[in-house]
Parts: C-alpha cells; sequence; structure tokens
C-alpha cells in the first residue's frame, strides 16, 4: 500500500481547492487521495459553521433579532425568549445565598412609597439599658431603642440620613468591652474619638413617636411606636424618569409606575425577610402591574414576620395598625398607660425557728407582706395629685409642679386580675391545649408555695421612676413599718415640700402592661385597628409558611422558646430548694428557741424593695424622719443657673 499524502486542514477562512469527483454521493470508487480531499473539505464547512454559530448571538434588547443562542447546542425561536428570560430571572431570585454583589448594591429609597403605621411590639428588658437612647452616650447594654433602630434600617423599612462618623452598620454590637471599644462618646464633635463611630440614632423623615420610655431592666407588653416606612403601594415616578421612559416609548403619554413583583419579593428575602429588590425585574414590573390595584392591607409588606425575623426573640412585634389617625403621635395620643408590678407573698425567705416566727407590732411575720394595707395605701394613690415625693425629679424639665393623674391603683393576686386585656376566649384555648400550667404560675394551695401579687396601676401619664417610688411605698407598709397614712404624707406638699430620701423599688417585676388610644376619653377603651399576627387580613400579605403566629419564626414559637428556658430554671431552682430544705436532722429549724421563746434576741431590721431577697438595712428610719432632698422649685433653679454658666463659658464670658 502506497503511503497515503497529509493534507493539513483548511482554516474557518479557506476553503480546499482539491478536485471533486461528479459522483460525490458514491465514495466506492474514490481513490485514498480523493477521500482524505473529500473529508476534508467537510471539515473545513463544519469549522466555517461553528464559528459563525459563535458570532451569531443577541442582546435580550434586540427586538430585530430573529433568535438568540440556547445553551450550546441550538437556536430557540424569537417568541420563546422572554419566557426563557422570566425562567431564569426566577430560579436566580429564589437562591438561598444570594451573592455578596446582590447585597450590597445600593438601596434606592426614593424609588419606594412610604406609609406612617403604628407599631405594638413587647420586650423583656432584663437584659437591655431601657427603652430610650442618647446620641453621645454609649451604654454597656443595647437600649431597646437602639435595637429597633437597626433592624429597621435593616429591614430597608427606613433610610433616615447619617452623619459623617456615625455608625453605619445595621448590626447590634453586644457586651459592655464591645461597645466601648467600638463606640465613641462626648456632646461635643472636639470630645469623639476619630478611630471609633458615633452610636448616633438618626429619624430623620420618619415621622418616628414612642408612647413610653422605660428604665432599664423594665419589661414592656404592649410598648407602642409610630413611624413612616416603606410600602409596597406603586407610585408614579418623577419626571425627569417619566421623560425618559416617555421618550424609549416613542412619545407615548402613559404613566409609569413601580411595583413589587413576586420574583422582587422572593429575590428580596434574606435571612431576615425584606432587603433590595432585583432591578432587572423593574421594566417587566412596570408594564405589568400598572393598573392593578392595591389593597393597604393585603398587597402590603408584612411588617410583624419582616421585623420578628431579625430582632432578638425577648423582642417581639406583636401588631401593627394600618391606618393610625392623621395627627396620630404615639406619645401624646396615648391617654392611658398601664403598669403592673409583680412580687411574692411572702417577698422573701423567712427565717426558722422562733427569730422566724416572730410578729412584729403590726402582727406580721417576717417576709410575709400584709396584702389589705397594701391595698388601703394604694387607693390613695388615685386620682389627680402632686406626685413630686413620689418620683425622681427630672430638673432638666424645668416642670412647675408634677401632676398626675391616676384612674386606678390596686394590689391584686395575678391570675385573679381582671385588668389584663385578655380576651375572654384565650383561657378556654389555653385550657384545650393542656396550657393550664402556664397561667397558672403562683398559685397558693394551702400555703404550699408562694403566691404571686401585681401592683396595677393605670394613669394618663407618669413621672421619672415614679411606679418604682409608689412600690417601694407599698412594700414599707405591707412589712408593717409604715402605715397607709404615708401616703397623704407623701402626697401633702405644702406640708412636705422636699421628697425624703428613700430607696425605691427594684426595676425588674415592672411591666409597662399595655398603652390606651381611645377615641372618647370617659371610655378608656384602645380604638386603633390593630392586625395581630396570624390575624386572617395579614394573611395574604405573607412570604412564609406559617401564619405569623405559629410555626417556625411564629411570634408564639420565639415566645415559647424563651418561656421554657425560664421555666426549666425555674423547675431546676425550685427543686434543689426543695432538697436543700428537706435535707439534715431538722434542727436547723428549731434552731434559735430559748427558754424564754416569747423573748428571742433581736436583730436588725430587713427590707424588700422587689428584689430578689431583702437586705440588712439596721435600725429602721421612718420615711418622714430620713433627710429631705431640696424642693422642686429649689431644683429647677440650681439646674436653670448651671446651664446659664455653662452657656457662659461656651461663649467666654467672664
Amino acid at each position: 500500500m502506497s503511503t497515503t499524502p497529509h493534507y493539513p486542514p483548511p482554516t474557518p477562512t479557506q476553503t480546499t481547492s482539491a478536485p471533486m469527483p461528479p459522483e460525490a454521493g458514491d465514495y466506492t470508487s474514490y481513490s485514498n487521495s480523493e477521500l482524505i480531499s473529500r473529508i476534508s473539505h467537510l471539515e473545513s464547512q463544519l469549522r466555517e459553521q461553528t464559528t459563525r454559530l459563535a458570532q451569531f448571538t443577541f442582546s435580550d434588547d434586540d427586538s430585530n433579532g430573529p433568535c438568540t443562542t440556547h445553551h450550546l447546542g441550538g437556536l430557540i425561536p424569537k417568541r420563546h425568549r422572554s419566557r426563557e428570560r422570566r425562567r431564569s430571572r426566577r430560579s436566580r431570585s429564589r437562591s438561598r445565598t444570594p451573592s455578596p454583589s446582590r447585597r450590597a448594591r445600593p438601596f434606592d429609597a426614593s424609588a419606594y412609597s412610604t406609609r406612617r403605621i403604628a407599631l405594638k411590639f413587647a420586650y423583656l428588658g432584663h437584659r437591655y439599658n431601657g427603652f430610650e437612647h442618647a446620641n453621645g452616650n454609649v451604654t454597656p447594654a443595647p437600649t431597646i431603642e437602639e435595637v429597633l433602630w437597626k433592624a429597621l434600617r435593616k429591614a430597608r423599612l427606613i433610610s433616615p440620613s447619617l452623619a459623617d462618623g456615625a455608625d453605619t452598620s445595621v448590626d447590634v454590637v453586644w457586651g459592655e468591652k464591645e461597645r466601648l471599644a467600638r463606640y465613641t462618646r462626648g456632646d461635643n464633635p472636639s470630645d469623639y474619638d476619630e478611630t471609633k463611630v458615633r452610636l448616633d440614632l438618626s429619624w430623620d423623615g420618619c415621622e418616628y413617636s414612642k408612647c413610653g420610655r422605660t428604665d432599664r431592666g423594665v419589661s414592656a407588653f404592649g410598648q407602642v411606636i409610630g413611624v413612616r416606612v416603606r410600602s409596597n403601594k406603586p407610585i408614579e415616578k418623577r419626571s425627569e424618569d417619566a421623560a425618559r421612559s416617555q421618550k424609549k416609548r416613542g412619545g407615548k403619554e402613559e404613566p409609569e409606575v413601580h411595583h413589587q413583583s413576586e420574583e422582587e419579593q422572593e429575590g428580596e428575602q434574606d435571612m431576615f425577610g425584606m432587603m433590595v429588590g432585583d432591578s432587572e425585574n423593574e421594566s417587566e414590573t412596570e408594564s405589568k402591574t400598572e393598573t392593578k390595584s392595591f389593597d393597604p392591607v393585603k398587597d402590603e409588606l408584612s411588617y410583624i414576620s419582616i421585623l420578628n425575623a431579625i430582632l432578638p426573640a425577648d423582642i417581639r412585634m406583636l401588631a401593627w395598625c394600618p391606618d393610625p389617625p392623621p395627627t396620630f403621635d404615639a406619645r401624646f395620643s396615648c391617654r392611658e398607660r398601664r403598669y403592673k408590678y409583680f412580687f411574692t407573698n411572702p417577698a422573701f425567705c423567712p427565717t426558722p425557728g422562733a427569730l422566724g416566727l416572730k410578729k412584729n407590732d403590726s402582727g406580721i411575720r417576717e417576709g410575709y407582706l400584709n396584702i389589705e394595707k397594701m391595698r388601703i395605701a394604694a387607693k390613695k394613690l388615685e386620682g389627680l395629685h402632686d406626685f413630686r415625693n413620689l418620683c425622681k425629679i427630672d430638673a432638666s424639665k424645668q416642670m412647675p409642679n408634677c401632676e398626675r393623674r391616676v384612674t386606678f391603683a390596686d394590689v391584686v393576686k395575678f391570675h385573679e386580675d381582671d385588668h389584663n386585656n385578655t380576651p375572654p376566649f384565650a383561657a378556654s384555648v389555653m385550657s384545650q391545649f393542656g396550657f393550664d400550667s402556664i397561667t397558672s404560675t403562683g398559685v397558693n394551695k394551702a400555703g404550699a408555695r408562694p403566691e404571686v401579687y401585681t401592683f396595677c396601676v393605670h394613669g394618663t401619664a407618669f413621672l421619672w421612676h415614679q411606679v418604682r417610688c409608689m412600690v417601694a411605698i407599698l412594700f414599707l407598709v405591707g412589712q408593717g413599718l409604715e402605715q397607709p397614712s404615708i401616703v397623704d404624707e407623701l402626697l401633702d406638699i405644702e406640708k412636705n415640700p422636699g421628697r425624703p430620701m428613700y430607696e425605691m423599688a427594684d426595676d425588674a417585676p415592672l411591666v409597662l402592661w399595655d398603652c390606651i388610644f381611645p377615641d372618647d376619653d370617659s371610655k378608656m377603651v384602645d380604638s386603633l385597628d390593630w392586625l395581630y399576627a396570624g390575624d386572617k387580613r395579614t394573611l395574604p400579605s405573607l412570604t412564609t409558611k406559617g401564619d405569623g403566629k405559629f410555626g417556625a419564626g411564629g411570634v408564639v414559637d420565639e415566645l415559647w422558646t424563651v418561656w421554657r428556658e425560664a421555666k426549666m430554671k425555674e423547675i431546676l431552682a425550685g427543686s434543689l430548694l426543695d432538697l436543700a430544705i428537706g435535707q439534715g436532722d431538722g434542727s436547723s429549724l428549731r434552731r434559735g428557741a430559748q427558754k424564754d421563746a416569747n423573748h428571742p434576741p433581736s436583730r436588725s431590721q430587713k427590707l424588700f424593695q422587689g428584689g430578689d431577697n431583702a437586705r440588712i438595712a439596721g435600725k429602721y428610719v421612718p420615711v418622714m424622719q430620713k433627710p429631705k432632698m431640696d424642693t422642686l422649685e429649689a431644683l429647677n433653679a440650681k439646674f436653670a443657673n448651671g446651664k446659664k454658666v455653662r452657656r457662659d463659658a461656651r461663649n467666654g464670658v467672664v
């Protein structure tokens, strides 16, 4: 066999010049050289077609092209391009792990409408530094307001302008050392540390208002704020944008609106619910929903679920009001605030033996409180009074008096409390699901366990630390150290213009229970249209599998986790307490008995102030015999004079 010559393959731009036999379909008569020439010719044609296909592509915006490439295999008709494009975008938008570039895309707040709403939420305040945040101040623990502000910003519900040097992060910094290392403090710009950032909360453009300002450690179950937030409602684009869009449509005058499509909502959903939308969907969404009507509840963002996905488990959004009155202000529109202060009876562990069994002059055994006398004293607080001796004076407000109206005050058993605003069907529902043990905490059976009581007080407004001062006096009455008439003495400001220096009650058991916004001041019934998590009207707006109340991420499921953790600690601590009491020969319970059991040795007085135990106070000094603070007028004058001195110093006045 002769050696076959090698022919190099032609390039895509070349064509072979080898002679072709007359009968191209019959290869039996081909010689080796003719077969090789034919194969080279076919390979050349194949390479030319492959090169043309690689270059033959159209962009999505080319409406004149007959077709576009599809994967590597072939072509798809023009009429199917939009369907494939939507399918591709939908698969990208449903990704659970968006790319970093997508998360970092700038958010244009002006592309969305806003609306003013009211939010009702609850929090356990034990690990927070109170509700209100003060710019220029760095607290050892976050405030509720700080955590809420960062959650609203993280969800893109508010987009206030931030000053240079302010903290732009949306993540809460926990731990005192970490906070001091990150944030600078100071009232003047010269005090700021350039290596740190300022924790300044800006509510610019948010129309923000708050109902109450709870102290450090105090909880709230019905706190309310008003705020302007991002909305799903479509808006007309700005005139310059409309002009550009009109030019693109060939001068056709059509109103252009921006809607949030289902793909956008899925694309926005991240670990906390809503982020910035996918801009490549906007043009298609606009043309789809220009004429769609907007329902202010069904088509709106699910504010409760969005915020609860970001907030810690001990802060829960409970409800939102879609249409508060035009003049609504969470602080000034509130006509009644309701507080509860929880305590047990006995208030602290009684001393065993003869010392503990001894009753004081009021006939009260150590550790126990006289509830009836406490109720008598509480009723004296009702009405319009000047409470300057039952609060802490804030001289910066320069108040001419401390008059406030208390509409209700009483001491009641917790499980018998008729002022807890619980719906009538709640008890039966809890019973059907076997949750009786949750709501019956503290029930006393034959004295086996301490009873749980609450001091309930309602009023139009309260002064700084007013409730804790009132509770402190009630505890002194309950222990038999003061008579109920002490309340009359403290309310008589002409006789007692300066507050005695007594200590106020502990902060942890105090709860801002509810805030009331009535239509009629004669009937303190809340008139706001609250939509609670799980309500039927809230379901269409949800993007989660649950209903927002039960199920994964629901309000109840998250609070169940918090409750169960606390309940397990209660059970373990209670079991350990029972075990320790029952161990030994029992002689410790009898120790201290003397030959003369009616005259046991004397000891220091224990004072209960709402904490976990009483403190040793030595010999008790009656309240009205304690040193007096300056009068309200003297405190106001001292503050005003100090303010003038500081202002003159800044202005260089000698």
